[in-house]
């Protein structure tokens, strides 16, 4: 990342200006992407759209911040647009070509998906930017002047943008005095765009404190997200898997699909690769005893399951439990911990029984071994593929939010978890504590995390079905189509889902979503054995 992160700066007026003219499209020069990502999320059905008037004023930023001492530069491309808009259609402004030109000169070509992302991007921006307003205006009081609500949400998301910019741009007093506005209009207790706006900056405000002065290079180590008091954090997962769906939706999909793996099998063995984040009572686990023991024909001879991971004297408790459960379904369970952390696993930890069927799971855990060299998942994958399993099955979060620029992450995380926020709003009642512990000591962390994190610190690298179906493929995995559409809808109903979530398939995987916009997505992968190993 370059110090002043001046190329997003660039992005952000781009994005929100809504000019799409070639000159930009340098900025995303050398970005690892392909074609595929140019499956935009469609628009939110309940969203309404601006008017023609509503982009041009969403981001007025100060001359302070456009003249601060961070960038060099002749121009910019907003005073531009401001001073003679149509030009850029037409050829008119020289400046701005002879500025844009400079820059071509100074990058390597391009190539087409680059264009094709740049496009991508700045449309998720704008969605990102539209759906924020959006929220704001909807959860505004009920009581109070619709016209005022309206203007306090757009000042919201101006504030936020530019405080994002300024915070890239280093620009600490003018971050600041943003900061210091969006405190006192970022409530915790308010709309759901509010309560959101509350976690971005305090993520916001970690990374600025985290910086280094301009002309420094990199970031201050910062904390790691399991820094937080564990009992809170404890206490919100716990709340997080009882009202909302998406960790339940994850345990559903994945024994359905180990379910199918085991049938007519005596021996099966599950690896759990983080153990659903140390979940207590492993939940999903006594789904899947319960569904062995009263499922048609024999109950498999032995059951084993062995979780990975750090917090070994956890997991030990929650199998000494699931033994004592199983026995009373009439299953034989053994099982066993392995102490050690995704990244230092090692084949040989593993201890795989001959003759039994080995099924390998995952919920959110293998986000947190995507780095940028991509070593450390390709590792774990790698020593996975070794253990030959049946099938491997991966949750995941449904999102882009590793991308190599820091704007584009913040944008695509304000979309993301403004939905998760409105669907908490349509769940639970205002003032409702449970759903403050939800926000503030889990969502808040992965926020936090994503914002203000860089390098082995960011761990929240979430990313969308198609960067794993590719990450898959490359590491010798084949997906395996999960066909259970229609058991997914009676899931919700069953469960009694709140109205507004939805089961799409995509591509043989099951993407659980609100309004529209992905939340989680399940796949299952098998191994593919070439002839060289």
């Amino acid at each position: 990342m370059c110090v002043c992160e001046g190329g997003e700066r660039e992005m952000a007026h781009s994005f929100l200006s809504g000019e799409f003219n070639d000159e930009n499209v340098s900025e995303t020069s050398g970005l690892d992407l392909s074609l595929s990502a140019m499956a935009c999320y469609p628009r939110p059905p309940y969203l309404p759209t601006f008017d023609s008037n509503a982009v041009s004023w969403i981001l007025p930023f100060s001359d302070d911040t456009r003249d601060a001492k961070r960038m060099r530069r002749s121009s910019s491309l907003v005073e531009s647009i401001r001073s003679n808009n149509s030009s850029l259609y037409s050829g008119g402004s020289s400046i701005c070509r002879s500025i844009s030109t400079n820059i071509l000169n100074s990058i390597p070509k391009l190539h087409f998906r680059d264009h094709i992302w740049t496009y991508t991007q700045r449309y998720l921006a704008a969605e990102a930017v539209e759906e924020a307003a959006s929220e704001a205006m909807i959860n505004a009081d009920e009581g109070g002047n619709e016209e005022e609500g309206n203007a306090d949400g757009m000042r919201l998301v101006q504030l936020l943008i530019a405080c994002a910019e300024a915070v890239a741009c280093r620009d600490k007093s003018h971050a600041s005095a943003l900061l210091s506005e969006l405190r006192s209009n970022a409530l915790v207790f308010g709309s759901s765009f509010q309560r959101v706006a509350s976690c971005f900056v305090q993520g916001l405000t970690d990374r600025l404190s985290l910086v280094q002065p301009l002309g420094a290079v990199g970031f201050v180590p910062t904390m790691n997200i399991m820094d937080i008091a564990s009992d809170k954090k404890e206490e919100a997962l716990r709340l997080v898997y009882e009202i909302c769906p998406h960790i339940r939706f994850g345990h559903f999909v994945a024994n359905n699909a180990i379910l199918e793996a085991f049938e007519g099998e005596s021996f099966v063995h599950v690896v759990d690769l983080g153990m659903t984040l140390g979940l207590s009572h492993g939940h999903q686990w006594r789904r899947l005893i319960e569904s062995l023991a009263e499922r048609a024909g024999k109950a498999p001879s032995r059951l084993r399951i062995t979780g990975v991971g750090l917090c070994v004297d956890r997991f030990r408790i929650i199998g000494d439990e699931l033994k004592e459960y199983a026995k009373d379904m009439g299953i034989n369970l053994e099982f066993s911990a392995v102490e050690s952390n995704l990244e230092n696993l090692r084949p040989e930890d593993i201890k795989i029984n001959e003759g039994e069927v080995l099924v390998v799971n995952s919920i959110l855990q293998l986000h947190c071994v995507v780095k940028e060299s991509r070593g450390a998942l390709n590792s774990v994958l790698q020593i996975v593929h070794e253990l030959s399993p049946k099938v491997l099955v991966l949750v995941e979060q449904d999102s882009s939010h590793n991308g190599p620029f820091f704007l584009g992450r913040f944008m695509e995380a304000l979309h993301y978890y403004s939905a998760i926020f409105d669907s908490l709003d349509a769940m639970l009642p205002k003032y409702d504590t449970r759903r403050a512990k939800m926000e503030q000591f889990y969502f808040a962390e992965e926020i936090k995390n994503i914002v203000s994190c860089e390098g082995p610190a960011r761990v929240e690298r979430h990313e969308r079905v198609y960067q794993w179906r590719r990450r898959m493929s490359r590491a010798g995995f084949q997906a395996a189509p999960i066909k259970m559409m229609a058991q997914a809808k009676q899931w919700l109903v069953k469960n009694k889902v709140c109205d507004g979530y939805t089961v799409v398939e995509e591509k043989g995987c099951l993407v659980l979503g609100w309004k529209s916009k992905p939340i989680i997505a399940a796949s299952c992968w098998k191994c593919l054995i070439n002839s060289s190993q």
